[in-house]
């Protein structure tokens, strides 16, 4: 799989980590369904007798969620908000069926419920932010992206730095896009789509010494492919480094024979 369909592929709960947030508050969480923020974490011993009913029926759904069974999800979530209608999690998850399922509309009603029900939730702040954006209604995602990495308790706040470079990028903002993923990179420098995206906002204005580096730690590792090795190649390639060329050369021949950057390598298109 390319670097490129691992940016598309967004928004499955869990199992595509890069792009989407997941809601997996239930009773661990320390956050309650009104946005609270408690001192101590939420147990089954604080739950009324429809929460846990409610949280059940959740769980199952993630569940189905993420085996890709995404009607039967959205059955128990339907009936997980029946039983307890302040059950931010589950809306939010409501949120991620309806656009794996492309209702837009209905995954949008979704966060924004999410988010009247619990405002302090960065995951549905995220998952609603990457759909404003896929809209291409870019600065209201903005707005929501800032909403979530500005929680102080939110964990993953590298992603949505890098989620909301790719946003910037689609509307043409290369210089926001930067220091998006400048600031992904310094939370999360394993993450491949930050270093690649960086490294190739680097190159295309020239600027090959500084890209140099986040390719050659990518390539180094075994999440590089066939895009990162050849923009790695054009990179060594431009700088002279004919050894470090043909080291990438070898991955690339050997890993993705069939390759499209292959050709290209193969007919010298370096600069194309």
């Amino acid at each position: 799989m390319t670097l490129k369909a691992t940016l598309t592929r967004g928004l499955v709960c869990a199992l595509a980590v890069w792009l989407s947030g997941c809601a997996q508050g239930g009773a661990g969480s320390n956050v309650s369904a009104h946005g609270d923020v408690h001192a101590d974490f939420l147990t089954e011993s604080d739950e009324t007798p429809n929460q846990r009913r409610s949280r059940i029926r959740f769980e199952l759904a993630l569940a189905y969620f993420q085996q890709g069974q995404t009607r039967i999800a959205l059955d128990e979530i339907k009936q997980s908000i029946a039983i307890d209608s302040a059950n931010a999690d589950a809306y939010n998850l409501r949120g991620l069926a309806y656009q794996r399922l492309n209702d837009l509309p209905l995954a949008s009603e979704s966060f924004q419920r999410a988010l009247d029900v619990n405002p302090l939730d960065a995951d549905a702040a995220h998952n609603y932010a990457w759909l404003l954006c896929q809209q291409a209604q870019y600065d209201v995602s903005e707005k929501f992206f800032a909403q979530a990495i500005d929680n102080p308790t939110y964990a993953n706040a590298a992603k949505s730095w890098m989620v909301q470079g790719l946003c910037q990028l689609r509307s043409g903002q290369t210089v926001g896009a930067e220091i998006s993923f400048s600031r992904s990179y310094k939370l999360d420098p394993g993450n491949p789509v930050t270093a690649y995206n960086l490294a190739q906002l680097l190159f295309d204005r020239g600027d090959l010494r500084p890209a140099q580096p986040y390719m050659r730690k990518l390539n180094k590792g075994p999440l590089a492919n066939a895009e990162s090795l050849w923009l790695g190649i054009k990179i060594e390639h431009l700088l002279r480094n004919p050894e470090a060329v043909a080291e990438l050369a070898v991955q690339l021949r050997g890993r993705f024979a069939e390759s499209s950057e292959l050709i290209a390598y193969e007919k010298g298109a370096f600069l194309d």
